[in-house]
């Protein structure tokens, strides 16, 4: 680790967002390049840096910084050269020689002390002064700040975050809760703020400790899918955390909850933004649940609508079945209606129905999706647009006043969406807060139509939308059952049915689209498995190699995800001369490859170029599960570009690469919502409660035209035969009985 001292000459790139720094620092006579995390540094500043060396191919030796320390000018020249380097606005070379030349070595102590005397030096007045001494004291406050937090191990970037939250109350907030951090900047969790707090001396048992300890507990459990967790699970898991005798953490959960942050219900215990989530759909969804006529009302209007289908099946030479028939009329009569079935039961068939009937009406139709890859299938089933709800909504990039970790949608209840009809596609995957703010934007009088396969993994974000919708029992909805013939000839269909209603397949490769290989041995699973994409499956299925997914059940282990997109970027995307690289961690990022985004980050801007290299349209929004490939890495500006579905790109600072996995192989759950040509899935062996007949269907589900199972034909019996689930805690159909017995009727 090399130290070197001196002052910023020239800031040549500074990154506001994540404080990434190009400089020339001068050190005595020599001039050093240092790139680093330096936020809050400014030109003419006294530093000392610590980092080392490294060799850049285009700009040669740099001193790569990992953390550094400002310090104040010592002597007249130092000071001269803070003060004309543009550090302090309305101080230029001239007028900094004459303030030095006139106060010498005491100039800072002048500007912080007597800043009225500044006036003695023509050229300022008494409130240029004062400017001049308030501009001095901020970078005093922060500089200072800095220095503190550096000593309880805080990096610079995270410290420039924490004195612009809060400037000088930090040292109140850090001596008596240090945990409001994790509750107030974004990037510091509980388990940061934990380890500062020890630093700083605050005992165990704090209330705040404990506190903030039960808030990270729900928000873990949120990470997996539940909106609330039973007060006994969550005292046994806040036990863990703290190491606190669960009497103790009992106080504060009520506590919390007198504080508005907590909700709870009986043994029920919610996030506060959760409870009301799931309360306000609740009440929206009988805001649109309303007939939209009744039969005893208009008596003709059922045989009418009934001939008015028969006649445009007629002419669009459409076969529908009575189930069929009976989802496109409650589809028509009622504001609220759901659409539930699993593969090749003609799902497809009743959406364009519905889509042709309203439109022969004049009304204006919108269509939904979760993700990019949903959307598109949607449009090509459909031969009408369909978007992803993000951008339906119109999504907005600037950050909510209450909360900058909050989002906002252009489409409100203030602004809701113009459409007399809204279809959304694979429900499984929306999560209760997107659907509450789908609603939002959906006035009464605009009818929803949900459609979805209720036996698809639930979406990755908390909750279980579609499953409680039907479970709750309070809505219109047809489920589609039959195989239809044409879907009958594929196997993929009929067995994806046999799994989910726990009847064992055949696994004796006489299919056309099914195949099973019994492999025992991990390294004869990789070489097949780089055959199949590589030779095999690309002419078979009529596709490219990269249209070929790996899915897998896991992201760990010796067939999990991690291990996997190793092995088949040495393969698939090999290193080579001419592709530019950047390592991140453990990942190699190579020109090329396939990644995917790993969470939902609303203000990452992307834009679509055209064949020349215009933007011709841009937008924000990147969501965990859309996938792309690499079209370019750029050492000199820290960055990397994405291509995702759409041909929208995506500009990733290096500081942003944790959000962004390769994606050679991914876990089902992340495929959810995808359809690709060619499925490939490794199973061996894994832990009972994820190696379920609900994960094997979903992974089955994935594939168009082909699925190739490598590993042992008793794992595939067994995930067959495992019917459990992993339980998710949620209440929205609490929610929605609730208001049907409180006598608001759907």
């Amino acid at each position: 680790m090399e130290t070197v001292s001196g002052y910023v000459e020239h800031i040549i790139f500074q990154n506001k967002e994540n404080g990434y720094t190009v400089l020339n620092l001068m050190a005595g006579e020599d001039e050093v390049v240092c790139v680093g995390m330096c936020g809050g540094l400014g030109q003419g500043e006294n530093v000392s840096v610590q980092g080392e060396y490294v060799d850049h191919p285009v700009y040669g030796r740099q001193l790569k910084i990992s953390s550094f320390r400002i310090e104040t000018p010592k002597d007249s020249a130092g000071i001269e050269r803070y003060l004309a380097s543009g550090a302090i606005r309305g101080i230029g070379v001239s007028l900094a020689a004459r303030i030095v030349r006139k106060f010498g070595d005491d100039t800072l102590r002048i500007i912080e002390e007597e800043p009225e005397r500044l006036a003695e030096i023509k050229g300022i007045s008494q409130q240029k002064a004062r400017e001049i001494a308030l501009q001095v004291e901020e970078k005093k406050d922060l500089r200072d700040a800095l220095i503190y937090l550096q000593q309880y191990g805080i990096s610079n970037t995270m410290a420039v975050k924490i004195y612009e939250t809060y400037g000088m109350e930090l040292y109140g907030i850090l001596k008596e809760n240090p945990y409001r951090l994790a509750e107030d900047i974004k990037g510091i969790g509980f388990k940061l703020a934990d380890e500062l707090a020890v630093r700083l001396g605050i005992r165990a048992d704090s209330e705040y400790r404990i506190r903030s300890g039960i808030l990270y507990t729900l928000l873990q459990a949120v990470g997996e899918g539940h909106c609330f967790l039973p007060m006994n699970t969550l005292l046994e898991k806040a036990h863990m955390l703290l190491h606190v005798a669960p009497e103790e953490i009992r106080p504060q959960a009520d506590n919390l909850m007198m504080d508005k942050k907590l909700v709870i219900r009986g043994e029920k215990v919610f996030a506060a933004s959760y409870y009301y989530a799931e309360m306000n759909c609740a009440g929206m969804l009988r805001e649109l649940s309303i007939p939209m006529w009744k039969d005893e009302e208009m008596p003709g209007q059922s045989r009418e609508l009934e001939k008015q289908l028969d006649q445009l099946a007629k002419e669009l030479k459409m076969e529908l079945d009575q189930l069929q028939l009976q989802a496109v009329t409650e589809s028509v009569r009622n504001g609220l209606f759901i659409l539930s079935g699993g593969p090749g039961t003609g799902k497809t068939t009743t959406i364009n129905m519905m889509i042709r009937y309203f439109e022969a009406e004049g009304l204006d139709i919108f269509l939904g999706a979760p993700t990019g890859r949903a959307a598109k299938r949607m449009t090509e089933a459909t031969g009408f647009e369909a978007r992803t709800i993000h951008r339906m909504l119109e999504l907005n990039s600037a950050l909510s006043d209450e909360d900058t970790r909050k989002i906002r949608f252009e489409r409100n209840e203030n602004n809701p969406l113009e459409a007399d009809v809204v279809i959304i596609d694979e429900m499984s995957m929306v999560d209760i807060q997107l659907f509450q703010a789908l609603l939002r934007a959906v006035a009464p009088g605009t009818r929803l139509i949900l459609v979805g396969d209720v036996d698809q993994l639930p979406s990755v974000g908390p909750g279980q939308v579609l499953k409680d919708l039907i479970h709750s029992g309070a809505f219109p909805m047809v489920e589609l059952k039959k195989i239809f013939r044409q879907a009958k000839e594929s196997d993929i269909i009929v067995n994806a049915h046999r799994i989910n209603c726990g009847q064992q397949i055949a696994l004796d490769n006489k299919s056309r689209d099914f195949f099973f290989l019994e492999r025992q041995d991990v390294n004869v699973i990789y070489k097949h498995m780089i055959q199949l994409i590589r030779e095999k499956l690309p002419k078979y299925v009529q596709a490219q190699p990269f249209d070929i997914q790996v899915l897998t059940p896991m992201r760990k282990g010796s067939l999990g995800c991690e291990t996997l997109n190793g092995i088949l970027q040495q393969y698939l995307n090999p290193p080579d001369g001419r592709k530019k690289e950047h390592v991140s961690g453990n990942t190699v990022y190579r020109q090329g490859d396939k990644v995917m985004q790993v969470k939902n980050n609303y203000q990452l801007e992307w834009e679509v170029v055209s064949r020349y290299g215009i933007p011709v349209e841009h937008g924000v929004g990147v969501f965990n599960g859309d996938m792309g490939r690499i079209l370019e890495i750029n050492e000199t500006a820290s960055c990397l570009v994405v291509e995702y579905e759409e041909q929208r790109r995506v500009t990733y600072p290096f500081t942003l690469l944790e959000e962004l996995e390769l994606s050679y192989a991914v876990t089902i759950h992340k495929s959810q919502g995808s359809e690709y040509p060619a499925v490939i899935l490794p199973l061996l062996s894994g832990p009972k409660m994820l190696f379920n007949r609900n994960l094997l269907y979903t992974a089955i589900t994935r594939a168009r035209s082909c699925v190739t199972i490598l590993g042992s034909s008793d794992t595939v019996r067994g995930m067959i035969d495992n019917a459990s689930e992993n339980r998710r805690y949620t209440a929205l159909n609490e929610r929605i009985r609730e208001i049907q017995e409180a006598g608001g009727d759907f």
